[in-house]
């Protein structure tokens, strides 16, 4: 029954490297992964390193390690650092872009709603997510939120990739019962609230 509305976790993810990562088809680049997000939070929650400080330090070593390597190499006719052409593609870009515009036109598309329109159930259901997300914040600093999601990334996909079915029944009933109860809020609380209609204004 569950196998004809099972989906592709692997597609869902975009495909690709970044999916093969998230679920641990190149466990190679998931244990860099989290190894470098265990040691990030290690060096600036534990250490205290100060991110900027740290930043320009790598840079300056990367920097003294490759200018020392090139001037050896031309000495003792040795080959040059091996680098690549250092260099963002023009489809990099523009792919880059496209996404950050499909998010920042979203975003103003739901300010618009509340703003102009006057969504008073869109307005709820962003202020309560906001006061969520700041909620939790307090509780973490960044490189703790950022270390959890790293987790979170490689570990909610695999789980669900394999257990699709179990959580997809567990999920469906979750969602009626939110229904329900956000129908009785509805029923009892907004619709008695006045919304002005004030959409349409003339400008002299």
């Amino acid at each position: 029954m569950g196998d004809s509305r099972r989906i592709s976790v692997h597609q869902a993810l975009g495909g690709g490297a970044v999916a093969d990562v998230l679920l641990w088809k190149r466990w190679c680049g998931g244990v860099v992964l989290l190894v470098t997000a265990a040691t990030m939070w290690f060096l600036f929650e534990q250490a205290g390193y100060n991110l900027l400080s740290f930043v320009a330090n790598v840079v300056l070593l990367l920097v003294v390690i490759l200018f020392s390597w090139a001037k050896s190499a031309t000495l003792l006719n040795r080959p040059l650092p091996p680098l690549p052409d250092l260099e963002v593609s023009e489809e990099s870009v523009l792919r880059a872009a496209d996404a950050i515009r499909v998010w920042i036109n979203h975003a103003l598309s739901v300010a618009r709603n509340i703003a102009v329109d006057g969504n008073l159930k869109l307005f709820l259901r962003v202020a309560f997510s906001l006061w969520v997300i700041s909620y939790i914040g307090s509780f973490f600093n960044f490189f703790t939120l950022v270390n959890i999601g790293v987790l979170l990334s490689l570990s909610v996909p695999m789980l669900y990739d394999k257990y699709q079915d179990q959580v997809d029944d567990k999920l469906i009933v979750a969602h009626k019962i939110i229904q329900t109860q956000y129908r009785k809020i509805d029923d009892t609380i907004l619709r008695k609230i006045p919304i002005p209609f004030n959409k349409k204004k003339k400008t002299q």
